[in-house]
């Protein structure tokens, strides 16, 4: 586990939380882990206390289960629980989408277009997982054009939790390549300014990453099981 180190005391609870929850959300403590709280307080050199409380928000929010005997284990993927997050992502994109087109269409456009071009020349080079930032930039684009914080925050939540399930198939050349189709499908809609072929691009692209999450993140979680 890599070592955090905290300075200022008021936020040490933060800290912690948020640091585990990366790590929980990128992949780097997987399922079906056991969370120890003296080991994780002694890695990150804080008490025992203030990662007990970490450990329990992050029970709140469904990364991790607390289980008679055990203590905390990383709460295994769930199929259902990807395919949720992916229709709720779908209709949240959607109503991004159509706020950003109506408030800032041109300013949209350009930093899709750019961010799709980095994406070409990354790839092209054979950077693969440098996709994970720009993927996280395209989407945010178009929730932060919207005009709504709200909406912003509940769109990165999403994709974070999605990239749980997502981090291992993303790194997949062919993979990244189909998922850059589907950005490049969603920015010829916009410019388009057909809303219907913008939620439609979407749902395209989004259907295309659940393939490709259920080809590979799920696969591995039944070889796992063996």
């Amino acid at each position: 586990m890599r070592r955090l180190v905290i300075k200022d005391t008021k936020t040490i609870r933060r800290r912690v939380y948020e640091h585990l929850r990366e790590q929980l959300l990128n992949g780097e403590i997987a399922p079906p882990e056991h969370l120890i709280e003296a080991r994780i307080a002694k890695g990150l050199g804080t008490s025992r206390t203030r990662v007990r409380e970490a450990l329990h928000s992050l029970e709140l929010e469904g990364l991790i289960e607390s289980i008679p005997r055990v203590g905390y284990v990383v709460k295994p993927i769930s199929e259902q629980e990807f395919g949720e997050i992916c229709e709720i992502r779908m209709a949240i994109e959607g109503v991004a989408a159509r706020w950003a087109m109506e408030k800032a269409n041109k300013k949209l456009i350009e930093e899709l277009k750019k961010n799709i071009s980095i994406s070409d020349l990354k790839v092209s080079k054979g950077d693969a997982k440098a996709f994970i930032d720009l993927d996280a930039r395209f989407h945010e684009i178009i929730a932060r054009y919207s005009g709504s914080q709200r909406l912003l925050e509940l769109a990165q939540t999403l994709r974070r939790h999605m990239l749980r399930y997502r981090i291992q198939s993303i790194y997949s050349v062919d993979n990244v390549l189909r998922a850059i189709d589907g950005h490049k499908g969603m920015l010829r809609a916009i410019e388009k300014r057909d809303l219907e072929e913008v939620n439609k691009a979407i749902r395209n692209h989004m259907e295309q990453v659940k393939r490709d999450v259920l080809r590979y993140a799920f696969k591995e979680t039944a070889k796992g099981k063996r």
